[in-house]
């Protein structure tokens, strides 16, 4: 039944996520031109606002349990489980105030999807292309340094692929270590995302309603004394304890 279902609603929920999409895309380019990155970024904000709603055309709830102690005007570098192309609106909309930006597949700013390929062009995100290894620390370098004079924070998902069985994949060190490298001072704090591979349990189509999803912002690493792989490591750890408590 809960198929059926999904079959009825995924067009709905399409419709409403593309429509976002075309319509703030020329929002998007004229906040830009007439009022710069801050104005850009309130468009991509409210953007993204409206990709999380649109889970409710398919009755799925998203609970995102923020945490009000990190601060703000710190480098953050984000470090979450990734479990569907679903995870990001969320991410960037209730954690809008720390300017967090993505690690992305070159492939997707040059796909000219609406809004989306834009952003990743024109927002800071570091786009790298994964053949080209010189030029995909070249990004990384290049977002570190807007997190160190900016106060930028970065999203990363480690694992590199989405899980389709809700069961994590190992973490890798390479990106985070990097960012570290050149802002050692940054705050590294593990995001639980918890339920949103069940959103895609049948594929893409059709989308599994009544689906609950959370996010949750974990408490900051002590990064005394670690390393980067240590870190990693332990962020690893610590997510996995949240999914399996």
């Amino acid at each position: 039944m809960r198929k059926l279902i999904g079959f009825i609603l995924t067009p709905l929920f399409y419709f409403s996520f593309s429509l976002s999409l075309i319509v703030f895309h020329p929002i998007q380019w004229l906040c830009l031109k007439l009022g710069g990155y801050k104005v850009h970024k309130k468009s991509v904000d409210i953007l993204n606002g409206f990709l999380v709603a649109c889970n409710y055309t398919l009755f799925n709830r998203t609970r995102f349990i923020d945490n009000k102690n990190i601060p703000v005007g710190r480098p953050v570098i984000f470090v979450a489980n990734h479990q569907s192309t679903f995870d990001i609106p969320p991410l960037i909309f209730f954690l809008r105030r720390f300017h967090g930006k993505f690690i992305s597949k070159i492939e997707l700013a040059q796909a000219g999807i609406p809004s989306i390929s834009f952003n990743l062009v024109h927002g800071g995100a570091a786009n790298i292309d994964r053949k080209d290894p010189k030029q995909s620390i070249s990004e990384i370098l290049k977002l570190a340094m807007n997190m160190k004079t900016k106060g930028w924070s970065a999203f990363i998902f480690p694992e590199g692929t989405r899980t389709k069985t809700g069961q994590m994949k190992p973490f890798s060190i390479g990106g985070i270590a990097t960012l570290l490298k050149k802002v050692p001072d940054a705050l590294v704090v593990p995001v639980a995302i918890n339920g949103s591979y069940r959103m895609v349990e049948y594929g893409m189509f059709p989308l599994r309603p009544f689906t609950s999803m959370s996010w949750e912002v974990l408490d900051p690493i002590d990064t005394v004394g670690l390393n980067a792989e240590e870190i990693v490591k332990k962020a690893e750890e610590i997510i996995k304890q949240k999914m399996e408590g």
